[in-house]
């Protein structure tokens, strides 16, 4: 809407008209030279006019962005954080993966090594950090890093044989990749 629509129908001047009348007379006249001021006047309500539409629009663009800026950061915040903590997920993981045997000692600490683990996935499921296990899944360059292709016929090429790292997700934006080792075809 122009500030033009608001004026009433009768005080509607053609300024095409009034310019048109005010070049053709050579002898200025106060009629005219009104014309010629309401002519200018209308020009510069316009272009301010136009400026101040510009300048919303603008504000309206930089206010969309910083939202969208903040939301990122509460989002991905915890990056770092996350990033730090993996290693001891990873950590945790490898001690269990080691034989204890029969001893009782050996197997409470066990216990405690999974209790430990349990808790801290699930303190990093709670912050939206989910980990990817591609055991047997295809071969996802976005998600997984190849450490090494094996040739096998107990699987399809390019399906995941072996993780030797998981991979972690902060918002389903990349942590860390898995790492992985990848069925070759036996050719």
């Amino acid at each position: 809407m122009s500030h033009e629509d608001t004026l009433p129908k009768e005080a509607e001047l053609n300024i095409e008209e009034l310019e048109s009348q005010t070049a053709e007379d050579t002898n200025p006249t106060p009629a005219n030279q009104l014309a010629q001021e309401l002519a200018k006047v209308t020009r510069l309500s316009e272009e301010n006019w136009d400026k101040f539409v510009r300048t919303q629009a603008e504000l309206e663009n930089l206010k969309r962005r910083s939202e969208k800026d903040l939301q990122n950061a509460h989002k991905f915040g915890l990056e770092k954080f996350a990033r730090e903590l993996l290693p001891v997920a990873d950590s945790l993981e490898l001690g269990l993966n080691v034989e204890t045997g029969d001893n009782p000692d050996a197997q409470k600490l066990r216990e405690g090594m999974e209790l430990t683990l349990k808790q801290l996935m699930a303190s990093l499921e709670k912050f939206n950090v989910i980990p990817i296990d591609p055991d047997g899944e295809k071969f996802n360059p976005e998600l997984h890093q190849a450490m090494a292709t094996q040739p096998t016929d107990e699987a399809e090429p390019n399906t995941v044989i072996k993780v030797y790292q998981k991979g972690y997700l902060l918002n389903d934006r990349l942590l860390r990749p898995a790492m992985v080792v990848v069925a070759q075809g036996i050719g």
